[in-house]
């Protein structure tokens, strides 16, 4: 199936692609990697009047860090970049360990991780991890910019929290207030398939003791879960063998998933609760 009428606009500057989405609110889309939109728009499951294509706005592929430790993630930071970053791999392990889970290499190429919280799949993987590590989504509007929380960017199943008119530049992960340490576990049928489950840890900590815990999960409910009351069970102690059964018992509680070809949903709560364990075992091991 082919795509419907649509009219193309290649805007060269931020200032431009706002007016344009003014004059057609709801009617247009942003177009950036075009690994979910396109599929959609063949599909024509999205039917736009104009597709707004961002690629040629200068300033937007930067992925840096601030002195204080901020992390600044640009709109059109493909997936491969962040796969090869050695800012990742140096100082950012829950963000290094998902990127090369993120579908397939051709996607990676392509996509972009804040095209994929625009696209607010419930299976999508980075949603998950910027969840666990509380950043926020930067939108620019008519109105100027406003920062969105990842927990409340995704208002339901492929919905944001972006209004008509909005673009989101920038996803931000705030500077740790301790050692920062974690992973992104991912289960999949065969590479590049949406998980199964998946779930997203980052730790801070100091002197073994947890000061803040982030536990996303992935695939496991109608949109990203954010497991809150195993943070809060994880959070001012010690990373013992009782504190992380407890962790994983309350994951997969929180979790909410339905059975389908991948799976009953006894089958995926187990998946979350090893998990748990499996990256917060890993973490013990580090500081022991």
């Amino acid at each position: 199936m082919y795509p419907s009428r649509f009219r193309y606009e290649a805007p060269r500057s931020l200032d431009e692609a706002l007016a344009l989405l003014q004059q057609s609110g709801d009617e247009a889309k942003v177009l950036a990697g075009g690994q979910s939109l396109v599929p959609l728009l063949k599909l024509r499951f999205a039917s736009p009047d104009l597709l707004v294509d961002i690629n040629g706005i200068p300033g937007l592929d930067h992925h840096r860090e601030d002195p204080d430790g901020t992390l600044h993630i640009g709109a059109l930071c493909r997936h491969a970049t962040l796969e090869r970053s050695a800012l990742l791999a140096s100082k950012h392990p829950v963000m290094a360990s998902a990127a090369p889970l993120i579908a397939d290499p051709i996607v990676r190429n392509r996509g972009t991780l804040v095209g994929s919280l625009c696209h607010s799949d419930p299976q999508g993987d980075w949603a998950s991890v910027l969840l666990a590590l509380g950043g926020h989504v930067v939108a620019h509007g008519p109105s100027g910019r406003r920062t969105i929380p990842a927990a409340e960017f995704s208002v339901g199943p492929f919905q944001n929290a972006l209004q008509p008119g909005e673009i989101a530049v920038e996803a931000v992960v705030p500077p740790p207030v301790g050692e920062r340490s974690g992973s992104y576990l991912k289960l999949e049928r065969r590479v590049g398939d949406f998980a199964t489950a998946g779930v997203a840890i980052a730790l801070e900590t100091s002197g073994g003791r947890v000061l803040r815990a982030g536990i996303g999960l992935t695939g496991v409910g109608p949109s990203t879960i954010q497991a809150v009351a195993a943070e809060q069970a994880l959070t001012g102690r010690l990373l013992d063998t009782d504190a992380i059964e407890e962790a994983a018992t309350l994951a997969a509680e929180a979790a909410q998933p339905r059975s389908d070809h991948r799976g009953s949903a006894a089958y995926k709560r187990h998946v979350v609760a090893t998990f748990v364990r499996r990256g917060l075992a890993r973490r013990e091991a580090v500081a022991a």
